[in-house]
This record gives structure tokens, sequence and C-alpha cells, in this order.
């Protein structure tokens, strides 16, 4: 199935700017997995978390892309186009 995701280009391979979720670490909460925001470099906790920081931030800022941050995951997700996709 070929990729059709249209934001692809936001992908500005930021560095995490946290060591865990940035919400979740400030309220003293805990976290499922994260995910990295590949426009801005927020980290977020997953949509298995109870907080779904990654989701919320793309709903507050409208950042398309994310990527796992655990480790041997290489997928990303578009969230405006609802596809995974590897990130390079």
């Amino acid at each position: 199935m070929a990729i059709t995701c249209r934001h692809r280009d936001q992908d500005a391979h930021p560095q995490p700017r946290t060591d865990g979720c940035e919400e979740c670490l400030k309220m003293g909460d805990h976290w499922v997995h994260l995910r990295l925001c590949l426009v801005c470099g927020h980290v977020g906790c997953c949509d298995s978390s109870k907080n779904k920081h990654a989701t919320k931030h793309f709903h507050t800022t409208e950042h398309p892309l994310v990527r796992s941050l655990e480790r041997g995951e290489g997928w990303a997700w578009c969230y405006a186009d609802e596809e995974f996709f590897e990130q390079a």
C-alpha cells in the first residue's frame, strides 16, 4: 500500500525536549509509552496512557506527526491522515 501522508515534509527531525512525557512529569503521573512530536520535539504519552498527552498535543497545536520513542520501534504516525509510516 502506498504512503499517502501529505505532512511528511513537516518532519523537522527534532530532539526530544524531555526524558519523559512533559505533562506527566509536571503532574507527577505515569505513562505507558512515549511519542515524539516530529514538528517541535514535544514528548507526550500514548493513547494507552490515561492522559493521552501526545494526542492532546496534536489537537492543541495541529502538529500532525509523531514517532514512537520506544526502543526497537521505527514507526511514525500522522494524526491528520491517520496513517503509519516508517520514519527515516
